[in-house]
């Protein structure tokens, strides 16, 4: 547990708050988590200028699937994004799009929920859990994935058993969860990239660095550790 609590330490020392998710509702947040699907946000943020006034529920579930889709061109994959997005919003309408009054629920139920929807998997699931829904639950990508194996890490090869064994050694809050998982989103943009740039790198002490180190340190590995 210490591990993580120093990683996530140094990276909130170094970067400062992130102020995640970057959206001014919670449904705004919603849309943003499955635009964001296999693009970079930088195409999110152009879709989302294109709603102008009109981001809402009420304008989703009403407005025609081409021309939605016409307005997230930007973020690729633009038709069946427009379909996720009549989807998202239909569970929403459980809830008469109050989004207090989805709060109230169970944070088990709401994932399971979630997770029934066509298009909407474990990490955009957890994404709207954590930022939208007030439900820590921590977000596991692939910077997650590439960070904890450079750090020398041995992971689980599910994406639910990596995120019970994160969730199992830093403490259950939501807004470490929040930030914890913006900061590594930081820190692999800055520099844990595909191609790191580990000059000047704020975990570069305890990292692998390259891949080659990595695999045949295998036996070496630091092993996630239930607290006590």
């Amino acid at each position: 547990m210490e591990q993580l609590n120093q990683i996530y330490k140094t990276l909130l020392e170094t970067y400062g708050p992130r102020n995640w998710w970057p959206a001014k509702t919670p449904f705004e947040m919603i849309v943003g988590a499955i635009l964001t699907q296999n693009t970079a946000w930088t195409n999110v943020e152009k879709s989302i200028v294109n709603f102008g006034e009109n981001l809402s529920p009420e304008f989703i579930a009403s407005v025609p699937n081409g021309e939605l889709a016409l307005i997230i061109r930007s973020s690729g994959y633009h038709n069946q994004k427009a379909i996720k997005l009549k989807e998202v919003t239909k569970w929403f309408e459980r809830y008469a799009y109050d989004i207090e009054k989805a709060r109230k629920v169970n944070g088990a139920l709401l994932r399971s929920e979630l997770l029934s929807i066509k298009g909407v998997g474990r990490e955009t699931a957890d994404s709207i859990l954590t930022y939208a829904l007030n439900k820590p639950f921590f977000v596991v990508d692939s910077y997650t994935k590439r960070l904890l194996v450079r750090l020398g890490f041995e992971i689980p090869q599910t994406y639910d058993d990596l995120r019970l064994c994160i969730e199992r050694n830093i403490p259950r809050n939501l807004a470490v969860y929040n930030e914890f998982h913006a900061l590594i989103v930081e820190h692999s943009k800055c520099f844990c990239k595909k191609i790191p740039l580990c000059e000047e790198c704020p975990l570069e002490s305890g990292c692998q660095k390259l891949i080659s180190d990595i695999l045949s340190s295998r036996s070496k590995k630091t092993s996630f550790i239930k607290r006590s």
